[in-house]
């Protein structure tokens, strides 16, 4: 067979427009409610792998064949139907060849608003009702066929925290949170690998409404099989200094929108998430007290983390917050020795940049108690201010001045001396 790439330019563009591709998924959704298409997937229906590399088009695809395109670089994936034959998001038989029909590869996707494609001629093909889901701004499966992979559940989820605000928020079809309740209740989500819940879980993390996704896999059942140190949450009463009348759950709720709002990071929003789990372990005599929750948060911040495989970054600031962000709240009545003991534990002198993610974090939760959404949180400047003074002090010549043994002590009376006279000026 003669090289594509030989051919002249014009036979292989008119080779390439015989292809019958059509627009589908996320950039027919967002296009239709007006916002940016950042990637376009097209699916290409009456073509065989051999016919697609026979046009210059690259393979990648491993599960089933996807190319791309030889001039845009765009995924083209050959219409496919898939047939359930095990538990868990990979127990699929794929089944891609050319007499598969798009209305075949559109009915296999995952909600109505998601299966719709866009011909070359610019016509929507919408076979299963997504123009008027989106109008209405429904999620709804498009057919019993969601049930078989229990990755949807996670997507669907992140599709709430995404779409979650103003004109764009979406609600749960009754029946499709109810096909997820039937999922849940039949183990599919226990087959899901940590690697991928992680995954869904962290890009829920980084979109405008977080607490949406949470919700949503809490509705259907399934936070309390992937998350349940979270779930525990709901129910336990926050202390009376806080906002009593809602509960821990719903706090950490308002704590990671308060993070988003604030556009951290993921590191920080992991912490945001994850910096009262202690309070979930509280005896039930003990509360709406909860002394010691830090101590017992750090513990389940890392099993949490450990578990669902996160970055040592995100597992790491999560476990800082858990243990000091009240201490970070009582910043202003601390004793200047004790706020270096603040910043050693920290490692804020070695790591500046990761103590300023732990104030976001902290100034999250602070901004996530009612009423003080718009409240300054003069802590954080304190701090920076006490880290300012001891990162000042010349530590190798105080050592040069003094014994081996006592070199630690001169160096941190130095720093408490630094902190006190910064923060009285």
């Amino acid at each position: 067979m003669r090289d594509v790439e030989s051919l002249p330019r014009a036979t292989r563009d008119s080779r390439l427009a015989t292809l019958r591709s059509y627009i589908v998924g996320g950039a027919v959704r967002d296009g239709l409610l007006g916002l940016p298409v950042q990637d376009r997937d097209h699916v290409v229906v009456g073509a065989t792998p051999e016919a697609m590399v026979a046009l210059g088009f690259r393979p990648v695809g491993r599960d089933f064949p996807v190319f791309l395109h030889p001039d845009s670089g765009e995924e083209y994936a050959l219409a496919r139907t898939e047939r359930k034959t095990a538990r868990g998001y990979k127990g699929f038989a794929v089944h891609a060849a050319a007499d598969v029909t798009l209305e075949q590869d559109l009915l296999r996707r995952d909600l109505t608003i998601n299966a719709m494609a866009l011909a070359p001629d610019g016509s929507l093909i919408d076979p299963y009702g997504g123009r008027a889901d989106l109008e209405r701004r429904v999620f709804r499966h498009v057919s019993a066929a969601f049930a078989e992979d229990p990755v949807r559940i996670l997507r669907v989820a992140r599709f709430a925290a995404r779409f979650g605000a103003g004109d764009t928020r979406f609600e749960l079809a009754p029946e499709t949170l109810a096909l997820m309740q039937a999922m849940v209740a039949a183990g599919e989500v226990d087959a899901l690998v940590p690697e991928r819940v992680w995954q869904e879980l962290a890009r829920g993390l980084m979109e405008a409404s977080p607490s949406r996704m949470f919700r949503m896999l809490r509705a259907c059942g399934a936070l309390a099989r992937l998350l349940p140190e979270l779930d525990r949450l709901f129910g336990v009463p926050q202390p009376a200094q806080h906002h009593p009348e809602i509960d821990t759950g719903e706090h950490v709720m308002r704590v990671i929108d308060a993070a988003a709002r604030q556009g951290l990071g993921l590191p920080a929003r992991v912490a945001a998430l994850l910096h009262d789990l202690g309070k979930g372990a509280t005896p039930r005599e003990f509360w709406p007290k909860h002394h010691g929750h830090e101590g017992r948060g750090v513990e389940l911040v890392r099993g949490l983390c450990e578990r669902l495989r996160a970055p040592l970054e995100c597992r790491d600031l999560a476990m800082l917050v858990a243990r000091d962000h009240g201490n970070a709240h009582r910043a202003l009545e601390l004793r200047p020795a004790t706020l270096l003991e603040l910043l050693q534990r920290t490692d804020a002198l070695r790591r500046p940049e990761r103590f300023e993610d732990f104030l976001a974090a902290c100034a999250a939760d602070f901004h996530g108690r009612e009423g003080h959404e718009a409240r300054p949180y003069p802590q954080a400047e304190h701090l920076r201010r006490a880290l300012g003074a001891a990162r000042r002090v010349d530590a190798g010549a105080i050592a040069q001045g003094v014994e081996p043994a006592a070199i630690a002590q001169a160096i941190a009376q130095a720093r408490i001396a630094a902190i006190a006279a910064a923060l009285q000026s």
